[in-house]
Formats: C-alpha cells, sequence, structure tokens
C-alpha cells in the first residue's frame, strides 16, 4: 500500500518519495516492521492464549524437563503470521505475480496449520486435523503454484542467445577487399524456460523438459504436469519436515531464520542483472520483490524467537511450522533454487527422514522377527538425542551450526562448477 502511495508522491516531486523505488530500502523498513510487530503483538497474544488457556497438551515420553511444557501457550504461529504479512502488504508490489504466490502460500498452509490445531485445542482431539486433509491441502497449493509458475506470462527468464553481427566494413588495401569478418555478440531476451539452477554444473542450469524428452514435439506439451509433480513433492515434503522438527524450543524457528537469510541473498543476486551476470546464474525479471517478503519472513522469525528460545513462553503450533515449510519451499521454487533443497534444508528433511526411517524399520523388523526394532533411540532425531542425555539447548544450538554449514555451502555452489 506504501508502495503506490510513495509512487504516487513521487510523481508530484516529493522529496525522499523515490526512496520507496529502491529494494534495499524497502527490505530494510520490513525487515525492522516486521520485528517490531512479532515483539509488540507477542507478547499480548500469549497474554491471551494463557488466558484463554490455549496451551499445549504433552504426553509423557519420559523426556527430561517434557512435562514442564505442559500448558504453554500454541498457536504463536499467528505471530509469525500477522507479522509478515503486514510489511508485505505495506512495502511490496501486490500486482507482482511472485508476491502474490507468497501472499497465497502463507495465508493456505497458515490455515491449515490453524485448523490442526484448533482441533487439537478446542476439540480436545490430539490427532488434529487429518493426515489427509492436509496432504490435499498441500497439493491443492501445489497445484496452483505449479501452473501459474508455468503459465503466468510474469514469470520469465533473461537469457543470451548467441547473434551473428557483421562488423564494420574494412577498408579496401591494395583495391581488394578483404573478407568482412562476422562476429557473435549476446542478446538477452526473457523468455518462458522449464529451467532451473542446479549445483556443480558448468552452466548451473536444468530443464525439466528434459525428463520427458522421449515425448518428442509433445513434451512441450505436458511438460506443466512434471512442474506441478515436482513442485507438490516439494512443498509437501518440506512443510511436513518444519514441522516435525518443531519439537524443541526454539528449533525449527532458528534453523529457518537462517535458511530465511539464505534464500533472501539467493534472491537478491537471481534478481539483479550484474550480480547474476558475475556469478553466471540466472537472471530473474520481477523477483526483486522476493528480497523484501524475505525480510519480512526473518524479521518475523527473529521476533518470535524471542519468545521462542529455551526455555519457550510459546510454541509456534502447525500453524506457523506448516506455514514456514510452505513459504521456503515455495520461496525457492520461484527463485528456482528448488534443486537446492536438500543442501539449504537438510536439517528438515534429516528429521523426516529419521521418521520414516525409523516407522519403516519398526514395521519391518516386527513382521520379520515378531517384535519392532528401533534404529533411533526415538525419532525425530533431535528426540534421539535427548534420549541420550543432551541438554535441549545444547542439541538446539548444535542443530543452528549445522543450519549455518549447510547455508553457506549452498551459496558457495554458486561459484562450484
Amino acid at each position: 500500500m506504501l508502495y503506490y502511495l510513495f509512487n504516487y508522491l513521487d510523481k508530484l516531486d516529493l522529496p525522499g518519495a523515490r526512496m520507496f523505488q529502491y529494494i534495499s530500502f524497502r527490505s530494510s523498513l520490513a525487515v525492522i516492521i516486521s520485528l517490531l510487530i512479532a515483539l509488540i503483538i507477542g507478547k499480548k497474544i500469549i497474554k491471551y492464549l494463557r488466558k484463554k488457556q490455549i496451551g499445549e497438551t504433552i504426553r509423557d515420553l519420559g523426556l527430561e524437563g517434557q512435562m514442564q511444557k505442559k500448558g504453554t501457550p500454541t498457536m504463536g504461529g499467528i505471530i509469525i503470521l500477522i507479522s509478515i504479512l503486514v510489511p508485505t502488504i505495506l512495502f511490496c508490489d501486490l500486482m507482482n505475480v511472485y508476491v502474490i504466490l507468497m501472499l497465497v502460500t502463507t495465508i493456505w498452509l497458515g490455515f491449515i496449520g490453524f485448523l490442526d490445531d484448533y482441533i487439537k485445542v478446542f476439540k480436545k482431539d490430539k490427532k488434529g486435523l487429518h493426515g489427509k486433509f492436509k496432504i490435499l491441502g498441500q497439493i491443492t497449493l501445489g497445484i496452483i503454484v505449479g501452473l501459474t509458475f508455468h503459465f503466468s506470462p510474469q514469470v520469465v527468464v533473461r537469457e543470451k542467445f548467441p547473434t551473428p553481427v557483421v562488423q564494420q566494413q574494412p577498408e579496401e588495401i591494395n583495391n581488394v577487399q578483404k573478407d568482412v569478418p562476422i562476429k557473435a555478440v549476446h542478446v538477452a531476451r526473457e523468455l518462458k524456460s522449464t529451467s532451473t539452477t542446479i549445483p556443480f554444473i558448468k552452466n548451473h542450469e536444468f530443464h525439466y523438459i528434459r525428463l520427458i524428452g522421449f515425448l518428442g514435439k509433445n513434451a512441450n506439451k505436458w511438460v506443466w504436469l512434471v512442474i506441478v509433480i515436482v513442485v507438490t513433492l516439494i512443498i509437501t515434503t518440506i512443510s511436513n519436515g518444519a514441522n516435525i522438527t518443531d519439537g524443541l524450543d526454539g528449533l525449527a524457528s532458528g534453523t529457518s531464520a537462517i535458511i530465511g537469510v539464505t534464500l533472501a541473498i539467493l534472491a537478491y543476486v537471481s534478481g539483479n542483472s550484474i550480480y547474476a551476470n558475475y556469478l553466471n546464474i540466472m537472471y530473474l525479471p520481477n523477483t526483486g520483490e522476493l528480497v523484501i517478503f524475505s525480510s519480512a519472513f526473518i524479521g518475523a522469525i527473529v521476533g518470535f524467537m524471542w519468545y521462542n528460545t529455551y526455555p519457550a513462553q510459546v510454541f509456534m503450533g502447525d500453524t506457523g511450522s506448516l506455514a514456514i515449510g510452505g513459504i521456503i519451499s515455495v520461496f525457492a521454487i520461484l527463485i528456482r533454487k528448488e534443486l537446492l533443497i536438500p543442501v539449504l534444508c537438510g536439517i528438515f528433511l534429516l528429521e523426516n527422514f529419521s521418521v520414516i526411517l525409523q516407522v519403516s524399520y519398526f514395521k519391518y523388523t516386527r513382521k520379520k522377527y515378531g517384535e519392532g526394532r528401533r534404529i533411533f533411540l526415538m525419532a525425530p532425531l533431535h528426540h534421539h538425542y535427548q534420549m541420550k542425555g543432551y541438554p535441549e539447548a545444547k542439541i538446539v544450538t548444535r542443530f543452528w551450526i549445522v543450519g549455518i554449514i549447510l547455508a553457506v555451502l549452498t551459496i558457495v555452489t554458486l561459484k562450484t562448477r
């Protein structure tokens, strides 16, 4: 809203109004405002949740300090959602398709998570929203994002194409004219593309259409389906991974903040023609607005951590964790860095994989030996270390350190061929 207001004021030559044209300025405002909103409303929301006795119901798993968390206010993800949405609406170009998709993702998965928390807290059903409805919601979002990503005219890539150009006619030497040299120059064009960034490859590009290259001329007709499937799988995996990671004070929020900073850097260099050219990566027009959204995301998460770090005054619940996972996955897809997710979101994937591995192995051994056996003392992985006697704060801090290492590796891949 303020973006449009100051654009209008700039036309009236109001001093300073042009500042709103700069992404760096609006990003700075977004991170500050989102942080302040989280700090200010966080305290009030926590007070309200306590008053209404909207607390976490915890099953005794025998973990140290676990039962002390019983009754801690949950659904704190509302703090994160408000802190993201307000600065985004104030400082972003709301006609930008990338911003629209991020707003839809935030509200959509935030609502699904809210329903899950509501059923758990108010309906006293520990299972919450049935798993099939969560998956259905994630698949629906995947279809929306995938189709928009593929068909929207705003979602383009600027690529360079060699074009032969005849040089200026040389002078005649001894009445004999030499051959006119032809020089190839690169002309940039914006076009629809199925390309994405892939690490450790010279040109850093992979085209999804290659996956169905066997269809020949029909590949262009059906590539949208490949994109929708890939997008849906990524959204489902990462949103559930963030949900599973939210098991210790500050673990999911701290890890998400690290990922958010990394995505902001990737979005900035991808949306800046100078840096994109220097790093030899795809230049993505119109993605600069995503830097502002990511700044709001970072400020909201850091502000929420003020109340969520050990010992937590509030839990984000599924309201926050599902939305965070969806935001991260869709953001990575829009800046065409989704193939970097296995590195960047390694914590989420490891937590997710530990649960899948534990359950699969337990079922296999129960069928084969008559009794279920376990790989980990408890899944997900952070509970395994709790069972081994590690203090909660130490586990969280070490996971953060691993997250920082993975974030650095992700950025390094931009220059690794």
